[in-house]
């Protein structure tokens, strides 16, 4: 004998999607921190603020910034990067090429990034604040 179910019911209200917050509110938060593709991240501490740099690859704009006061709210605050020398080459999209492990460090009222590209050697861009605006890489 076969069973027959009810049909289901189809709820009137859309789904939205919730935005991810680690911070509970209590002083205690819940990982991941920061839940995005936010590879190879490098920190650095200037006063009471924080600021975070991450792997692009080859997108543009590349070498996202990111600010916190508490390493648990992060807020992108711009990219350091506005295109990614040598310009002919990554006019293509080069998979896996590009920024990787970039680091950011602060010195002398300047911050300074320093970011490998396996092909094509070390490179550094700098600015006076963490929104730049930020020098072309050499």
């Amino acid at each position: 004998m076969a069973q027959t179910s009810a049909p289901k019911q189809v709820s009137s209200t859309p789904y939205i999607s919730k935005v991810w917050v680690a911070d509970l509110g209590n002083g205690t938060y819940k990982n991941p921190v920061i839940n995005a593709d936010y590879s190879d991240p490098d920190a650095c501490r200037v006063g009471d603020d924080f600021y975070l740099v991450a792997s692009s690859f080859d997108a543009i704009p590349g070498l996202p910034i990111l600010h916190s006061k508490d390493l648990v709210n992060w807020t992108l605050i711009g990219h350091a990067l506005k295109r990614q020398p040598p310009f002919e080459h990554f006019e293509k999209t080069q998979h896996g090429n590009g920024v990787w492990a970039p680091a950011i460090r602060y010195h002398n009222n300047e911050f300074y990034i320093y970011y490998p590209d396996p092909d094509f050697g070390i490179y550094l861009t700098k600015a006076k604040t963490a929104t730049g605006p930020w020098s072309d890489p050499f």
